[in-house]
């Protein structure tokens, strides 16, 4: 698992400043954490994230965005509440989930919404 700053987000997601039409960089469809260290539902996702990244190795990337550190960052994508998931399938647009989400509702979403088994 990955932390991101504006200049790897804009180097390996999405260069935000420069496009408006959406263009996923990645190879590996992804998933893309905005938290912060002091709040409580972000700690409770971690781990479940630390073991998705475990479980699908090679399949899709797991990264993590500090909304204190970035920012910008947090502004470009609109992020009012944390923890705010964004899921990035190749190919297609992005989908944002908030709130702390249990495993499996992440598996749905990574075989509905990323296309990986």
């Amino acid at each position: 698992m990955e932390h991101l700053t504006k200049d790897a987000f804009k180097e390996k997601i999405f260069d935000f400043e420069t496009n408006s039409e959406w263009n996923y960089k990645g190879e590996l469809p992804a998933i893309i954490d905005f938290y912060a260290d002091w709040c409580g539902p972000c700690k409770m996702v971690a781990p479940v994230l630390t073991e998705l990244a475990d479980e699908y190795a090679g399949r899709i990337n797991v990264y993590k965005v500090n909304t204190d550190q970035e920012p910008e960052l947090s502004g470009a994508f609109g992020i009012q509440s944390i923890p705010s998931i964004l899921f990035i399938p190749v190919g297609d647009q992005p989908q944002m989930a908030a709130g702390a989400l249990p495993k499996k509702a992440f598996q749905d979403i990574i075989r509905d919404v990323l296309k990986v088994n």
